[in-house]
């Protein structure tokens, strides 16, 4: 048993029920867990028992909601070619994918999110579905993200980063790897915040240092500054707009799924995923791919069933 399946298993009851008390789950699991970080399996009970609160804001503030995704289609569109392909990490429940997508308005862009939840990642398919929109959305970890590098011309971030405090320079390499052309950070930008806002930010966990973390690992930043759009002054919204120096080509036949676990490609059989050359599979539940490195299961003989 590996350390995020005990992790799980310690920490699903309490954060449960400092939920449904009114709590903060984070706090509560930072302070179980003796930690001052967030991690990635708190960060999913968290995700998961909030399913649905996304939609029900955008619901609430339909007007909002347009004005906050014009703002990130705008930073977008400069950097859109023909038949590019364009990533929302951490999609939550695709309040912000879609309202982009619509923004964008190219019928020959393809789209794809995922988030670390099975839940959000369920609520944001029926809310695209709802609004006419048809992105490819999948489970997956922002730190192993289950497609090839170079393989997405354009991956960007709406406060999916957020509370990866410390773990921002492992972050933002994963973005820049799997990115033809651009990573477009929208995030709290911790340095142009006032004091008490950046209190909040290091009470909860939040990143910090990400123009100079991306300068470090070889990024051009061409834009950094806060928005004008955002929805909270304390955790205010700002751009690390990271432009990659040599572009790969784009890829003629695009095959860009691989498995977390080996970096074979997986092929979309349908009800599974599953690397041929490794004999590995990963369920496909309710229309939604499962592609967490957690999610694999051996299954050399399942092309022959």
């Amino acid at each position: 048993m590996n350390s995020d399946t005990l992790e799980l298993g310690r920490l699903i009851a309490g954060m449960r029920a400092a939920y449904l008390r009114g709590d903060n789950m984070m706090a509560w699991a930072r302070h179980n867990s003796k930690l001052i970080d967030n991690t990635t399996v708190s960060t999913l009970i968290s995700y998961d028992l909030q399913a649905g609160s996304y939609v029900t804001g955008a619901r609430a503030n339909p007007a909002y909601t347009k004005k906050w995704c014009a703002q990130l289609a705008m930073l977008i569109q400069p950097y859109v070619d023909s038949d590019d392909k364009i990533l929302e990490v951490g999609v939550g429940e695709a309040t912000t994918l879609v309202g982009v997508s619509h923004a964008i308005n190219n019928a020959k862009t393809t789209f794809f999110g995922f988030d670390v939840s099975w839940s959000r990642v369920k609520v944001a398919k029926d809310w695209a579905k709802e609004h006419s929109a048809n992105p490819q959305l999948f489970v997956g970890d922002l730190f192993n993200i289950p497609l090839a590098d170079n393989s997405i011309d354009i991956v960007y971030t709406s406060h999916s980063l957020e509370p990866n405090g410390g773990r921002e320079h492992a972050a933002i390499a994963e973005l820049l790897r799997v990115a033809r052309k651009a990573v477009i950070l929208i995030e709290p930008i911790y340095e142009l915040a006032p004091k008490e806002a950046q209190q909040r930010m290091s009470e909860h966990g939040y990143v910090k240092n990400l123009k100079s973390t991306a300068e470090l690992i070889g990024g051009n930043v061409v834009e950094f500054g806060l928005l004008n759009v955002c929805s909270n002054p304390l955790n205010p919204s700002g751009v690390v707009l990271i432009v990659k120096p040599d572009p790969a080509p784009q890829l003629t036949s695009w095959s860009g799924w691989l498995c977390p676990l080996t970096g074979a490609q997986l092929v979309d059989q349908g009800d599974i995923f599953y690397a041929g050359d490794t004999g590995i599979a990963y369920p496909v539940i309710r229309g939604i791919p499962l592609l967490r490195p957690e999610h694999g299961f051996i299954a050399s003989k399942i092309e022959t069933c």
